[in-house]
């Protein structure tokens, strides 16, 4: 079995913006490539878990959400970086009712964990928001941090194996 890093996007990735959805408002947030580097050379695979309900308020399509997430990949890509996979949950419980997927439910990494035969007591999750954490420790992950201004330095390497 492997072991993950799992990554939200919005304010873990790139910095929160009201649903980013186009390259011109999508900034990477300062050492997430040399962060993710850091797990990578460790053996983690490298996933992105993240809530879209830009997608179900109507603000943008899925094709415009999976256009920036190629490009967004293959800048992690040209940066030493390989993401596995993106998992998205395009709903909001207010137009579509709830979903297994969304945040705080644990689908997108419970389908992770099943496609990839993850070691998920052993993974780590990385979020900005509390649904980020609660997704994490309901889909079995011992090891979530909260992160409301991320830092490689404020990172706890030390309680990484």
């Amino acid at each position: 079995m492997k072991k993950a890093l799992f990554l939200d996007r919005d304010g873990v990735i790139n910095i929160e913006r009201n649903y980013v959805h186009t390259r011109d408002n999508f900034e990477f947030i300062d050492g997430i490539f040399k962060f993710c580097a850091q797990f990578q050379e460790r053996g983690y695979l490298i996933f992105v878990i993240t809530n879209q309900a830009g997608i179900d308020r109507g603000y943008y399509t899925e094709d415009h959400f999976l256009a920036l997430t190629e490009w967004m990949v293959d800048e992690f890509q040209s940066n030493g970086v390989k993401i596995e996979k993106v998992y998205h949950c395009p709903h909001h419980p207010e137009f579509s009712g709830e979903c297994e997927n969304r945040k705080p439910n644990p689908g997108m990494i419970l389908r992770a964990q099943q496609a990839y035969d993850l070691d998920l007591e052993n993974s780590i999750l990385v979020g900005d928001k509390e649904s980020d954490i609660q997704a994490g420790q309901r889909a079995g992950i011992k090891n979530n941090y909260l992160v409301t201004q991320f830092s490689m330095d404020a990172f706890p390497w030390s309680e990484i194996g």
